[in-house]
């Protein structure tokens, strides 16, 4: 089991109406090491019992040698933790960290295509896994990362990603917003994530590993369409949010 270290926030950010960045420093780790994909808990002062006060959340950064990490976190109208993160911790708030924890990683070598999933802030560990990829130059096949949420407003990191689309051979984005109905920028649709994956898929069934990562609905969901196009459930890795 992984000891707690000091964990210190740095910075707030806003992204979206109901979206913030958390910037945390580990003062007492100089480089804070972790694999995209992989997450760490915090011991929030919301609950007397340990395990009430613990929440877990995604890193959306990526490892760059510092021990400040990125997190962006939704807030949940009965959300104990993510209620105590918007309303009460400010710039300064200590609390103590554990990790890196997960196994929801990139193989080593991508052999095969990749369909990244997602639905809100989901996007996390994906969002860290591409922009890796990119900055260290890594032999890929061609990866699809597919975001979900509402409105246009709702959506993270969409200029950002867009623009990594244009820098990255073999990168594709496709944003998708349920409750839009007039979108005309390329590369964002109407409508939810799984009509993309099965587009993409429709006329070209190549070998190909799928990344899920978000609330539960989306990824049985998924789960089933993927395994009804012919892929086996060892296809299939998955990270359940909530």
């Amino acid at each position: 089991m992984q000891a707690w270290q000091k964990g210190i926030i740095v910075a707030i950010e806003p992204e979206t109406n109901f979206t913030k960045k958390f910037f945390i420093q580990l003062p007492e780790t100089e480089n804070f090491d972790f694999i995209p994909g992989q997450f760490v808990t915090l011991d929030l002062p919301i609950h007397e019992q340990k395990n009430k006060r613990w929440r877990s959340y995604s890193i959306a950064s990526v490892p760059n040698g510092s021990n400040i990490i990125e997190l962006i976190i939704v807030l949940l109208e009965r959300g104990a933790g993510t209620n105590y993160l918007f309303n009460e911790a400010t710039v300064g708030t200590e609390f103590f960290l554990r990790g890196p924890q997960g196994k929801f990683t990139l193989p080593e070598n991508i052999e095969k295509d990749i369909f990244l999933i997602c639905t809100g802030t989901g996007i996390a560990p994906f969002r860290s896994m591409v922009q890796y990829i990119h900055q260290h130059q890594l032999p890929h096949q061609n990866i699809h990362l597919i975001f979900g949420c509402r409105k246009e407003t709702d959506g993270l990191y969409l200029k950002e990603l867009r623009t990594l689309s244009k820098q990255e051979p073999g990168f594709y984005f496709h944003a998708c917003f349920s409750r839009e109905t007039d979108i005309k920028d390329e590369g964002y649709h109407t409508g939810y994530v799984h009509g993309i994956y099965e587009q993409l898929l429709a006329n070209d069934k190549k070998p190909a590993a799928f990344y899920l990562c978000g609330w539960k609905n989306m990824i049985d969901e998924a789960k089933e369409r993927i395994m009804a196009l012919g892929y086996e459930r060892k296809d299939i890795h998955l990270e359940l949010y909530g």
